[in-house]
């Protein structure tokens, strides 16, 4: 079991930065994908982008590839969403997510709000 907490969304403006970062708790992090999705009001939740274990292996939605990174510290329990060049359309709740043999824990989710 992994509990996710994640932190640092916002308000900001078209074109502005933003890192959110999810932290875990438990001994199966460093076993366990970690990934980011979001869901915007009046739509479903979306994959957004993901990371192996090790975090050798990265994959990203279509419309935020060039745009977000994602990465991992195993030594810190820690998933982060680099998040540049936002645009309004990225507006959400973004969740983080642990994947690990089959079984998902969510966090609670943070908000990310983009102005035009």
């Amino acid at each position: 079991q992994v509990q996710l907490v994640e932190s640092g969304g916002g308000l900001v403006q078209a074109g502005d930065s933003l890192r959110l970062s999810c932290a875990a708790s438990g001994r199966t992090f460093g076993s366990s994908a970690m990934g980011w999705f979001r869901q915007a009001p009046g739509k479903e939740r979306e994959f957004v982008a993901v990371i192996s274990d090790s975090g050798g292996s990265t994959i990203y939605a279509d419309f935020v590839k060039g745009r977000f990174t994602i990465s991992r510290d195993n030594a810190k329990n820690t998933v982060c969403l680099q998040m540049n060049s936002l645009k309004p359309e990225d507006t959400a709740v973004y969740y983080c997510n642990a994947l690990y043999f089959g079984v998902e824990n969510w966090g609670q989710g943070t908000q990310v709000t983009v102005s035009s």
